[in-house]
């Protein structure tokens, strides 16, 4: 009896932590979620739709170029604040040094970004700016906050996200409150209150460490940190190849409301991230978790409603009030309604490939994730030919086009977790999940 007593507190302890730890990341995503729309309302509504758009797309270039930065090095560091919190300090000098060895790349590749897609609309001092506030400010930002995470620090660490959030909203308002500018102008503002989150970050958020190279020690974890950087790289390549495509093939105004379209339908994944982070941590402990199709159904069907749920209220809002949230997104409001399911198919893509971090499972998560990619860049293609600013056929594509990513999504994440049961491998997971940016 005492020792069902005990396990029972046991597992009650561990059940309330775990729901101090699912509030606070909710906190912080609630947090976010008011901050970003006041930021996204601020930007724009004071950039043209074009404009926008070509702001957008640089950004999401520079999100996939700062998975790039550091090498996957991120992940050994993330692995010590979790496990090892002593060798911080030794994982943070690695990733130091492996950032700073990656910047060439980085400029290399970003530069062939920039010469094929932007070069004729995009000025080529913004786009710079752009990437060097991704890359070279909300990265390292994202780094504070993912050893914090790793800390069991969940409140500092949403905390760190609403003030990041905070000061690059600050910065948008008052952008829009100067009156008109230009891109190259936003561009410089942007990348100011980057830099100035960052400085905060580390300055009252990382941990007291003291620095030590170990060559050796960092180098041991190659293979970890260069297939979670492949992995990182793929993911963002699938997500945001759609921003470069719609640019390439349907023209900066066409992009400006495809992107003002999907940062409503990303509000909508803030909540479902919070979750996410949860139940990665949650299979990590009990492997056999998912093992059942039934609770599958049970929390895709929960992520939907939530992702339905939230674009239709903002949906509503729009047909009540189209003007609330600016003109430039009045001229989008009827197009969100159409694109209802998008969110939902869309947030639980996002949630499967965390689902084959927690189990290790990185080279099938990078198989998958191109899978994915290579698909939805054929769908938009033929979706785009077509399209142009009066119509919204290609708005109504867009649910089949993450329908059918859902369906080849669920088939190999769950062929992959199901063939592991079968083989009866009890593998330990060698890489742990890294948060998702943070907006």
């Amino acid at each position: 009896m005492q020792r069902l007593r005990a396990l029972f507190a046991g597992n009650l302890k561990f059940e309330l932590s775990q729901a101090r730890a699912f509030g606070h990341l909710v906190g912080g995503s609630a947090g976010r979620l008011v901050i970003s729309l006041a930021y996204f309302v601020s930007i724009a509504n004071s950039l043209t739709v074009a404009d926008f758009g070509l702001f957008a797309t640089a950004s999401a270039v520079g999100v996939l170029l700062s998975r790039i930065a550091g090498f996957g090095f991120v992940s050994p560091l993330y692995r010590a604040a979790t496990v090892k919190p002593r060798l911080i300090g030794v994982h943070t000098a690695g990733l130091g040094v492996a950032f700073l060895c990656s910047l060439p790349l980085v400029a290399l590749v970003g530069g062939g970004f920039y010469l094929a897609v932007f070069r004729p609309d995009m000025a080529l001092a913004a786009f710079a700016a752009v990437i060097a506030a991704e890359v070279l400010f909300w990265r390292p930002l994202e780094v504070v906050c993912i050893v914090n995470n790793g800390l069991g620090r969940f409140g500092r660490a949403a905390m760190l996200v609403i003030l990041g959030t905070a000061i690059r909203a600050l910065g948008a308002v008052g952008f829009a409150l100067a009156g008109s500018g230009s891109l190259l102008e936003w561009s410089l503002v942007y990348m100011g209150a980057n830099a100035v989150a960052a400085v905060a970050a580390y300055a009252f958020f990382y941990p007291r460490v003291r620095l030590r190279l170990v060559p050796r020690l960092s180098l041991s974890r190659w293979r970890d940190a260069l297939s979670v950087a492949v992995a990182e790289v793929v993911f963002y390549l699938q997500s945001e190849l759609d921003k470069l495509l719609v640019l390439s093939i349907g023209g900066p105004h066409i992009a400006g409301l495809y992107a003002i379209l999907m940062r409503l339908v990303d509000l909508t994944a803030l909540p479902v991230r919070a979750f996410n982070t949860m139940a990665v941590q949650r299979l990590m402990r009990v492997p056999d978790w998912l093992a059942h199709w039934g609770r599958r159904w049970l929390v895709e069907g929960g992520i939907a409603f939530v992702s339905i749920a939230g674009l239709a209220a903002i949906a509503l809002l729009l047909h009540v009030a189209p003007n609330a949230l600016g003109r430039n997104v009045a001229d989008a409001a009827p197009l969100v309604a159409i694109a209802l399911l998008v969110p939902a198919f869309r947030n639980i893509v996002e949630y499967h490939s965390e689902l084959l971090y927690a189990r290790g499972k990185t080279a099938m998560r990078a198989l998958i994730l191109a899978l994915v990619g290579l698909v939805k860049a054929g769908l938009l293609s033929v979706l785009l030919i077509h399209a142009d600013a009066a119509s919204t056929n290609w708005i109504i594509g867009l649910n089949g086009l993450f329908f059918t990513l859902w369906l080849v999504s669920a088939s190999a994440t769950y062929t992959t977790f199901d063939w592991r049961e079968r083989k009866g491998k009890r593998v330990r997971s060698t890489v742990t999940p890294i948060p998702q940016p943070v907006e």
